[in-house]
């Protein structure tokens, strides 16, 4: 055959095959984009607008001091009072409405504007600062439709996802993307858990719904890391698993009670890991107790690392106060811990959280300090006197007075007004005790207990 003939035949053959392969769904490389018409057609009638206007001290133009308020409601602000702006949705037929605490906390006067465009005034249910969830309340003149609610825990990194709300004060506004990671710690608080994602959220998005692909909310868009004050497809959510409990709460009693173990916890970090001889970096490290706390009373120990609760692993420290703070109070909770290398099983008895006045060290009270200049800070003894004057529990232990720019303790996250409670595990009683321990410490790191304010938590400093 005329190798011509051959040539042409093949592409004729090879043009022939390529629809079909395009065509076949077993053959399909590239899956088909979701339509979310239908998602955001059923869901958006939920969603609400929010207006508040705030009482707030002269100076600043969106109320002074208050970088939450300022940074997420994108509203105009006067000398006396701010008015801005938000999202929230529908939680009950007779007119329960969520969203963040943020949005409404400081607000004197709260208006929800419906889909519909009608407008009521809003009662405010109840305010968790803690976790930024909080419930309002209108009285609708015919019941409303609620959104569903849907188990953000079964949320996959990578699962689409849709945000609604006033963006700008832009009602009904719908941006779509995916999850982008779970988990994610900001710092905002205690029970920080937030779903991160690349939908679109700005100013006045707040306490909207995050929407997955069946129309069921999975978190409360709270918050956006942004240099420029706007999206740069970094958002950040509520999980609702964590936010449905606290509505609930708020609904029955207008406050959250939650469980307490009266302990302070850090990250096993790999050096805290060497320092106690740990084999691993994983579980939360208890830096401090409570006296007469439930930790307290069943054992637990400064240096035990918790890497169970009630049969949950905790990979991370962030894990334990969710799972604390949602245990019923009053009931009893299995703990395995590691001490010395050995693991140890305490039951504990949970209590409510109590409200502790905070308590603050001003940064160069002391006196003449002692130089640990090998270690990059200073300090000095603590009299009875400063114990007196700022609300000490004990008067034992230094207060850093100065801490060198590039030294190790600077490194290490060691501020002046600190208080080094132990060396090496072992108790601080003057500056004295601690220039002697560190001059005959021998190894390159040391590990120290410090207090800051109510906290405390165990640093380890390198040498310089």
């Amino acid at each position: 055959m005329d190798p011509r003939t051959v040539l042409k035949t093949f592409f004729l053959c090879a043009l022939a095959v390529l629809p079909a392969v395009h065509a076949s769904p077993a053959g399909a490389s590239v899956a088909a984009l979701p339509t979310f018409t239908g998602v955001a057609r059923s869901v958006s009638p939920s969603v609400v607008n929010i207006s508040i206007t705030a009482e707030v001290a002269p100076g600043g133009p969106q109320g002074q001091g208050d970088p939450f308020f300022d940074r997420f409601f994108g509203g105009q602000g006067g000398p006396r009072t701010a008015r801005s702006l938000g999202s929230g949705f529908v939680v009950s037929p007779d007119g329960y409405i969520a969203t963040n605490a943020h949005v409404v906390a400081r607000a004197s006067k709260v208006t929800v504007r419906l889909a519909n465009k009608k407008e009521y005034p809003a009662k405010i249910i109840g305010v968790d600062e803690k976790t930024d969830v909080a419930l309002i309340k209108i009285e609708p003149k015919e019941p409303l439709q609620p959104v569903t609610l849907g188990d953000s825990s079964n949320l996959e990194v990578g699962e689409w996802v849709m945000a609604i709300g006033s963006p700008f004060g832009l009602e009904q506004t719908v941006t779509v993307g995916v999850v982008s990671a779970k988990a994610r710690v900001l710092g905002a608080g205690p029970y920080d858990d937030f779903i991160q994602t690349d939908a679109a959220i700005n100013p006045g998005n707040s306490g909207g719904p995050l929407v997955d692909g069946e129309g069921r909310v999975v978190g409360i868009n709270t918050a956006i890391s942004s240099r420029s004050g706007g999206n740069e497809g970094v958002g950040f959510a509520i999980p609702v698993a964590l936010a449905k409990s606290i509505l609930d709460q708020l609904r029955d009693s207008g406050k959250v009670e939650r469980g307490w173990l009266g302990i302070g916890i850090q990250d096993v970090t790999p050096e805290l890991a060497s320092s106690l001889d740990l084999g691993e970096t994983t579980g939360a490290l208890v830096a401090n107790i409570s006296p007469e706390s439930p930790a307290a009373r069943a054992g637990i120990e400064r240096g035990d690392v918790i890497v169970e609760f009630d049969g949950k692993p905790i990979s991370e420290s962030h894990q334990l106060p969710a799972l604390v703070a949602e245990s019923r109070i009053g009931s009893k909770a299995h703990l395995t811990v590691l001490r010395n290398g050995a693991k140890k099983m305490l039951d504990v008895t949970i209590a409510a959280l109590p409200e502790d006045p905070e308590r603050r060290l001003s940064s160069r009270d002391g006196g003449s300090g002692e130089d640990s200049a090998a270690w990059g800070f200073a300090v000095a003894d603590i009299t009875p006197q400063l114990a007196r004057g700022h609300r000490l529990a004990r008067d034992h232990g230094v207060v850093v007075t100065d801490v060198e720019p590039d030294g190790a303790a600077a490194e290490a996250g060691i501020q002046p007004g600190d208080i080094v409670r132990e060396v090496d595990r072992a108790p601080v009683e003057s500056s004295a005790d601690l220039r002697k321990a560190l001059q005959s410490h021998k190894k390159d790191n040391v590990l120290l207990l410090v207090q800051r304010g109510d906290a405390t938590s165990f640093q380890v400093l390198k040498r310089s």
